[in-house]
């Protein structure tokens, strides 16, 4: 079994073929966790995640979408959270490239969505972007050595993946590190232990070398899984089996 921890199955890219991609990646023996972006995205993963036994979910509310957030949203994301095929709540977080939300408001909205996983003892899926120093702080302060947080498609430094992994914080790498230009995730990677990695697509978006451009999905993976082993200097099954454990012991997938 191969763990995608992020992708993004609601997204309109899957809208026609959507069942031939689930039946492609049942075939490979992947797992997929369809991470949501807000209220109503939650609720169209779950209802993908009822169709396909492979699929999970994270329910939860994007930094992007933080401005447009119901005013008492935790209620809704509470019911939401509870659906039996939930892993965590996600992908919450700050995002400074882009600004959709206004940053109090994301940081905002991003404390009462650790407080609801809390509560609920569920691991967070973190969207950091330009926005790590602030990250990290609402993590210590809210976070860390509470409950398991795993940082997605990481694209920090190395100083600061240093000071995650000394945290026991879990990272996913995704397609980015098979780029040209990814020689700082590439240092990340061979120094991060594989104790504390994951895998992701971040499907439909960041295609892996030798297909970008192309709609991503997670039978890609296998990519990504090749760039790890041949950075780390490890078999490609370690990767799989390591990855996959730490997905199982975070998330619960079966």
């Amino acid at each position: 079994m191969i763990v995608d921890v992020h992708a993004h199955y609601d997204d309109e890219a899957f809208l026609d073929d959507l069942e031939d991609v689930m039946a492609r990646l049942k075939q490979q023996g992947i797992v997929a966790i369809s991470s949501s972006s807000s209220i109503e995205s939650s609720k169209e993963n779950i209802e993908i995640a009822k169709k396909y036994d492979h699929i999970y979910v994270n329910v939860g509310i994007h930094p992007h979408e933080a401005k447009d957030a119901p005013k008492d949203f935790e209620d809704d994301l509470f019911e939401l959270a509870k659906y039996e095929k939930n892993v965590a709540i996600g992908e919450i977080g700050l995002d400074y490239h882009y600004d959709f939300s206004p940053r109090d408001v994301q940081k905002e909205v991003f404390v009462r969505q650790i407080e609801v996983a809390k509560k609920l003892n569920l691991p967070i899926v973190v969207h950091s972007r330009e926005a790590h120093k602030d990250t990290l702080d609402i993590l210590q302060e809210h976070a860390i050595g509470k409950i398991p947080i795993l940082i997605h498609c990481y694209s920090g430094s190395v100083e600061m993946s240093r000071i995650l992994r000394k945290h026991g914080i879990y990272i996913s790498v995704g397609g980015v590190v098979t780029f040209q230009n990814a020689k700082k995730l590439i240092e990340v990677v061979k120094e991060y232990p594989l104790e504390l990695l994951m895998l992701e697509t971040d499907s439909p978006y960041l295609t892996p070398h030798p297909h970008r451009g192309k709609r991503n999905d997670s039978t890609y993976l296998k990519y990504v899984i090749s760039k790890i082993a041949e950075i780390k200097e490890v078999s490609e099954d370690e990767v799989i089996e390591k990855t996959t454990k730490n997905a199982m012991d975070v998330f619960g997938i079966k």
